[in-house]
């Protein structure tokens, strides 16, 4: 019996039987003898949900033969690869071929069947989520059957299994648009909480994609913006300069000053006032990826929120006032994202302009009480809670938030008659 875990480590579990299919031929015959057993099957991928979403009651897949691109059609302007593919993999192999992704969020260690089922997201840009850029997939189904859905081939089975939460079936391959390799700029700028709340709207009407961060117990703010540069050249920061900031400072610095302060709490608003102070404006550039994706090698736990846009702000302060009002302190920043709206049934972004509010703690310190404080002021907004990271919603107060929740249910009926991809997570969201 091998135990699977997530990289928080705040999931696990013992499956009963560990595989490593090599093809689609071995995932449906992983599922038939799952359904004839009547046991369960999961495919995971590297563990990066928060919660249980990919945990295996029974038989675990792992995707570990299942990566790479396997077509480009240029004419198309599309590159289909394995589900198994690492989000950095499929950077690196797209930049060989000239090719980019047109967003994507700041973490690239997901797959990207676990990416996409989930939900991921950057923010700005046309399209906000790797999900919304999906436009072809293949998957196996609960009865072991392989289904293609493109927009003109079922595409109803496209339009929901985009963000299918894993419930659908096995996703074994994915067509994203993608567009020629381009350049960002980005520009980071330390500012106040009242100057960068007063101009958030028009900084992202006037920037591609804007991503912020309030340091909590304090009136610091940083803003970073992301614009598309016209050519091809890049000027990437120094070697000395990216390890200092990203690596020393924002890694190995500050995971060894929170193992400080999870031991005296009382430290941290100084801590805070402290290290956003170290922050710096700075400009640089580089091809997409380079610059979407920032290193995370501090284990942390967090909750995500997408409320409507109108709503962001609003719940931004609230959240800033409860937090001082409590006795909790907190060294990690709120993030904080804005992304168009999207047609995707289960997408959090679903029918409407929406701003993430995401909030971290470091995994050795108490997420529970935090995140219960934060939970229902994003909830009196009308908050969906993003499906790989950590809430309490279940099925029954769902539904209501997503006005194709029944559609959603009803196809699952279909292709999974027999609950072979349930597990704990599922049947707390989507109901048995």
């Amino acid at each position: 019996m091998s135990e699977w875990r997530n990289w928080s480590g705040l999931e696990s579990a013992s499956p009963a039987r560990v595989e490593e299919p090599a093809d689609t031929a071995a995932i449906v015959a992983a599922v038939e003898r799952a359904r004839s057993e009547g046991t369960t099957v999961k495919m995971v991928g590297t563990g990066h949900s928060f919660t249980a979403i990919s945990a295996p009651e029974h038989t675990l897949l792992r995707p570990t033969n299942l990566g790479g691109i396997v077509a480009v059609d240029r004419d198309a302007m599309t590159a289909t690869a394995l589900a198994g593919t690492q989000l950095t993999v499929l950077n690196e192999q797209l930049a060989a071929l000239g090719l980019s992704l047109h967003n994507m969020g700041d973490i690239d260690q997901q797959t990207l069947a676990g990416a996409t089922s989930t939900g991921t997201h950057g923010t700005g840009g046309v399209w906000a989520s790797l999900s919304a850029q999906v436009c072809g997939l293949s998957l196996v189904t609960g009865t072991g059957e392989v289904v293609s859905a493109t927009e003109a081939e079922n595409p109803e089975l496209l339009e929901f299994a985009r963000v299918g939460l894993g419930a659908l079936g096995v996703l074994t391959t994915l067509t994203f648009r993608v567009e020629p390799l381009f350049v960002l700029e980005a520009n980071e700028t330390p500012m106040s909480w009242d100057e960068c709340l007063d101009g958030f709207d028009e900084r992202t009407a006037a920037h591609h994609h804007v991503d912020t961060y309030w340091f909590p117990h304090t009136d610091r703010m940083l803003s970073k913006t992301n614009d598309r540069l016209a050519g091809s050249e890049t000027a990437p920061l120094s070697r000395l300069r990216h390890w200092w900031d990203d690596e020393f400072l924002s890694n190995s610095l500050f995971g060894a000053l929170n193992h400080v302060t999870n031991r005296v709490p009382g430290i941290i608003p100084r801590f805070n006032q402290v290290s956003s102070r170290l922050l710096s404006a700075r400009t640089y550039s580089d091809v997409a990826h380079r610059v979407f994706i920032s290193p995370r090698d501090v284990v942390f736990r967090e909750m995500e929120y997408a409320v409507p846009r109108e709503a962001g702000l609003t719940a931004l302060r609230e959240a800033r006032a409860a937090l001082e009002a409590s006795d909790l302190r907190i060294t990690f920043p709120v993030e904080i994202r804005v992304t168009p709206a999207d047609d995707i049934p289960l997408s959090t972004s679903s029918g409407r302009d929406s701003i993430y509010l995401a909030f971290h703690t470091h995994r050795d310190a108490d997420h529970l009480a935090y995140f219960a404080l934060i939970e229902p002021i994003m909830r009196a907004h009308d908050g969906r809670p993003h499906w790989g990271k950590v809430h309490t919603r279940t099925a029954a107060d769902l539904a209501p938030a997503y006005p194709r929740f029944a559609e959603f249910l009803a196809l699952r009926d279909t292709l999974d008659p027999d609950r072979v991809f349930a597990n704990p997570y599922l049947r707390r969201v989507l109901g048995e």
